[in-house]
């Protein structure tokens, strides 16, 4: 049974329950299998050499991750040799509608909606509450070596992460 952090973040200022570890700064990201919008299998080993700039957001159906989605496939389009992926329990047929109604191009949308181990694995799977099952808002940037070079778990998910700090570590 995976560990479960209490109050880590919170919605709303309502303490939300996570499921897994919370990762750390240097150490290897977890690999995982996920979705893309057109039904492929990611790995983390998919992009294997380049930085990758790993967002979880609840659902991009909601304001904030709408808002953290546009700007995260903005900055994709400036970063040369980084990957943006941008994870939810969203479903991949609603990713790809929504990638397309948006103009969403430089980010790749993976679902984790078939197993929730990615959520425990990287300690932003919600357990309980009105978003049980969702993901926590947060940002992992990975180096080439496998390794986190910025890990940012935000404390409140209605919030936005530093999208300078984790812009600035995938440039590093």
């Amino acid at each position: 049974m995976s560990e479960v952090r209490s109050g880590a973040v919170t919605l709303k200022g309502n303490p939300v329950d996570l499921a897994g570890a919370a990762l750390t700064v240097g150490s290897a990201a977890p690999d995982f299998s996920l979705q893309d919008n057109g039904l492929a299998e990611v790995t983390l080993a998919s992009s294997a050499g380049k930085t990758r700039v790993i967002a979880t957001v609840p659902s991009l159906d909601t304001a904030t991750c709408h808002e953290e989605t546009r700007k995260f496939n903005v900055a994709a389009g400036e970063l040369s040799d980084v990957e943006v992926l941008v994870v939810s329990m969203d479903l991949p047929f609603g990713q790809k509608r929504w990638c397309g109604a948006e103009g969403v191009e430089n980010v790749k949308t993976l679902s984790a909606h078939r197993c929730s181990k990615f959520g425990e694995d990287y300690g932003v799977l919600i357990k309980g509450g009105p978003l049980d099952r969702c993901l926590a808002r947060a940002v992992f940037v990975v180096g080439g070596d496998g390794n986190l070079k910025h890990v940012e778990y935000v404390s409140e998910i209605a919030e936005h992460p530093n999208y300078d700090a984790a812009l600035a570590a995938a440039k590093s």
